[in-house]
C-alpha cells in the first residue's frame, strides 16, 4: 500500500522499496494551464553545477541515463525514470518541479500529486491542491537526496518567477532556445526502446501502463498531456499555444479602509447634488440653508449649526495626521493605532511582520524566538513540540541523552526532551506563551534550571550540578550548568528581574530562574521543610542565599513553579 505523504515529510528510499529502478510519477493541471515539469540534478550545494544534468522536454536524458523523462502516460501529466544507484557520486539532489508555461498561478491548479512507483507498485505519493498556494508559477514538487543513503522528501515550495527563478535558485541560467513550448517539444522526443522494466507503474482502467520494451515507430499525432481530446488534430501543434487568460486570483485587497467609503468632495461653490428643497426643521432648531443656497435680498439666515464633533475629540480642532495621536487622548475600545482611509489590509499587519536581523538569534517579539542555522552553521538543541514554523531546509531529528543522562536526569530533574535542529534555514520557537530571552555566552557559564531552558547552540557544554544543602529532601538540588561560546535561550512567566549578587542576597527556590556560574550558593536556614507541618505556616518552603565576588548576578522571575 502507498504511503501518503504530507508537505515536509521525509523517509529512506530503502524504507519505502528494497528497489532503485524507480518510475516517478506526476499529475498537475489547471484551466487553461500549460506546465513543464522537469527534474534538476544538483551537487552538494544544491547548485545545477553541471547542465547536463537539468532533464526537461529539450534534454530528456542525462549523459549516463540514469535520470529519463518519459512523457505522459498512466494518467500522470509527466513522467521520469530514476535508476538511483546509477546516478553520478557529484549529484546529490534530484529536485522535481513543475512551472507555469505562460501566465497563471500555482492557486488555480486542481487536485494534483507526485508519486513513486516500484516494481509495477505504488510505493508513496504526495497530494497537493491549489489551495496550497497564492501566486507563485513554480513549485518544487519533491527531492530525492543524498544524506548517507538516499531518501525523499515531499517539498512544496513555491517561487513566484517560473522557470527562470527555479534555474537562478539552482544557479543556472534560460537560454532562449529554451523557451519552446513543453508540449511540442514532446511530441517530437522518441519513445525509449528496450525491454520492459520493471518498475513500470499499476495499469489503470483510464490509461494503460507504459511498455517500454515497443520498437521505435513513426511519430503519430501528438497526444495531448494535460487534456484528452477525442480525435487527434489534423497538423501537430502546441495545445496550449495561447491559454485563456486566468481568472484574477487575490486581485483587491481583502479589505480597504472603511467599509462605507464616503463620497468625493465637489468642486468648490457647487452643490455635491441636486439640490432640494429644505424640509420642516428638526425640532427645537431653527430653519437652515441648504448648502450653496444664497439667501435672499435682505433676508438673514442664522449661521448653521456646527456638526457634533467626534467622541473623545474637542470641537474645532482638526483631526491629527495618519499615525499620530492627539496628547493626552487614549485610543477608543477596540481600536489600534490610526488608519487612513484606504490603507490596506497590509498596512494593518505591518507591525507584526517578520523581525529581519543579520543575527543568529532574533527576538520577534516577547514570546518568539528565531534562529538561523545558516549562520554559524551548527546545529542547535531545542525542547521537543518548540518549533512554530520554519523557513527553508532544516532536518528535525531526536537528540537522545543515552542511557546514563537519562538516569541521571530522572534522579535530579534536570531531564530535558531534546531535538536535533540542522541545516540551513529558519526555525521559529515557542512554548506556552512564555517570555524568551537569549543569553550569549563568551567562554563564561550560567546556571539555568533545565525547565527554565527552550533551546542552546550544540556547541555549549552542559551537565547537571548539585547545590548542596542541609534540610532539602535528599540533601540537595540541582540545576544545568552551560558553559563555553553559543546562545542559551532562557524562558521565564513574565518579565524577569536581574540583580546583583550581595551576602544579603535571598531568592525562593521556585522563582529563580538563572544566575552566574561563579556565584556561591547555599540554602538558607531560616526556613525550614518541617513548618509546612504546623497550620498557619507562611508557605516559603526553601530559600537560596547566593554569595560571590562583584559582577555576579541572580534572574528572578514573578512566578513560582
Amino acid at each position: 500500500m502507498a504511503r501518503e505523504f504530507q508537505r515536509g515529510h521525509k523517509a529512506k528510499i530503502s524504507d519505502l522499496t528494497a528497489g532503485t529502478d524507480l518510475y516517478v510519477g506526476v499529475q498537475v493541471a489547471g484551466p487553461g494551464l500549460a506546465f513543464d515539469i522537469s527534474c534538476f540534478g544538483l551537487d552538494a550545494n544544491e547548485q545545477l553545477s553541471d547542465d547536463r544534468y537539468f532533464v526537461f522536454y529539450n534534454q530528456p536524458k542525462s549523459p549516463e541515463e540514469s535520470i529519463q523523462q518519459l512523457g505522459a502516460q498512466a494518467g500522470d501529466t509527466e513522467s521520469f525514470r530514476v535508476t538511483l544507484d546509477r546516478v553520478p557520486a557529484g549529484i546529490h539532489k534530484l529536485s522535481f518541479t513543475a512551472t507555469i508555461d505562460g501566465a497563471g498561478q500555482m492557486s488555480q491548479i486542481g487536485p494534483g500529486y507526485i508519486r513513486i512507483v516500484a516494481g509495477g507498485e505504488e510505493v508513496v505519493r504526495y497530494s497537493f491542491t491549489g489551495a496550497e498556494f497564492s501566486t507563485e508559477r513554480a513549485v518544487m514538487l519533491g527531492d530525492f537526496y543524498l544524506k548517507d543513503v538516499w531518501r525523499f522528501a515531499a517539498v512544496g515550495q513555491g517561487f513566484d518567477g517560473g522557470l527562470a527563478a527555479l534555474l537562478k535558485n539552482f544557479g543556472g541560467e534560460v537560454a532562449e532556445e529554451d523557451e519552446q513550448p513543453a508540449a511540442q517539444q514532446q511530441a517530437a522526443a522518441p519513445a525509449p526502446a528496450g525491454a520492459a522494466p520493471g518498475f513500470a507503474p499499476p495499469p489503470q482502467a483510464a490509461a494503460p501502463a507504459p511498455s517500454f520494451g515497443a520498437p521505435v515507430q513513426a511519430p503519430q499525432a501528438p497526444q495531448a498531456p494535460y487534456v484528452p481530446q477525442p480525435a487527434p488534430a489534423p497538423a501537430p501543434a502546441p495545445q496550449y499555444q495561447q491559454p485563456a487568460p486566468p481568472a484574477p486570483v487575490h486581485s483587491a485587497p481583502t479589505m480597504v479602509g472603511p467599509i462605507t467609503t464616503p463620497p468625493a468632495p465637489a468642486p468648490y461653490g457647487q452643490p455635491p447634488h441636486a439640490p432640494q428643497p429644505p424640509g420642516p426643521p428638526s425640532y427645537g432648531q431653527p430653519p437652515q440653508p441648504s448648502y450653496g443656497q444664497v439667501p435672499g435680498y435682505g433676508g438673514q439666515v442664522p449661521p448653521p449649526a456646527p456638526a457634533p464633533a467626534p467622541y473623545g475629540q474637542v470641537p474645532g480642532q482638526q483631526p491629527p495626521p495618519y499615525g499620530q495621536q492627539v496628547p493626552g487622548q487614549q485610543p477608543g475600545y477596540g481600536q489600534g493605532a490610526p488608519q487612513a482611509a484606504g490603507a490596506s489590509l497590509a498596512a494593518a499587519l505591518q507591525p507584526y511582520k517578520e523581525v529581519p536581523t543579520g543575527t543568529r538569534w532574533t527576538s520577534q517579539n516577547q514570546q518568539l524566538m528565531r534562529v538561523d542555522l545558516a549562520m554559524g552553521g551548527q546545529p542547535v538543541l531545542a525542547r521537543q513540540g518548540s518549533m512554530v514554523l520554519y523557513q527553508g531546509k532544516v532536518d528535525f531529528s531526536y537528540k537522545g541523552a543515552g542511557f546514563a543522562g537519562r538516569i541521571v536526569g530522572n534522579a535530579t530533574g534536570q531531564e530535558m526532551q531534546l531535538m536535533r535542529c540542522s541545516g540551513r534555514g529558519q526555525v521559529f520557537l515557542a512554548e506556552n506563551g512564555a517570555h524568551l530571552h537569549a543569553i550569549e555566552l563568551q567562554g563564561d557559564g550560567i546556571c539555568v534550571s533545565a525547565e527554565s531552558v527552550l533551546a542552546f547552540d550544540e556547541s555549549l557544554q552542559h551537565e547537571v550540578r548539585r547545590i548542596e544543602g542541609h534540610g532539602i529532601p535528599g540533601g540537595a538540588l540541582f540545576t544545568m550548568l552551560f558553559q563555553g561560546s553559543g546562545t542559551v535561550i532562557v524562558k521565564t512567566h513574565g518579565t524577569p528581574v536581574v540583580l546583583p549578587v550581595t551576602p544579603t542576597t535571598f531568592a525562593d527556590s521556585n522563582a529563580i530562574v538563572a544566575w552566574s556560574a561563579a556565584s556561591q550558593v547555599i540554602v538558607s536556614s531560616q526556613v525550614r521543610l518541617r513548618r509546612n507541618a504546623y497550620p498557619g505556616h507562611s508557605g516559603e518552603t526553601v530559600n537560596l542565599q547566593f554569595r560571590g565576588a562583584p559582577g555576579n548576578f541572580i534572574v528572578v522571575q514573578p512566578y513560582e513553579v
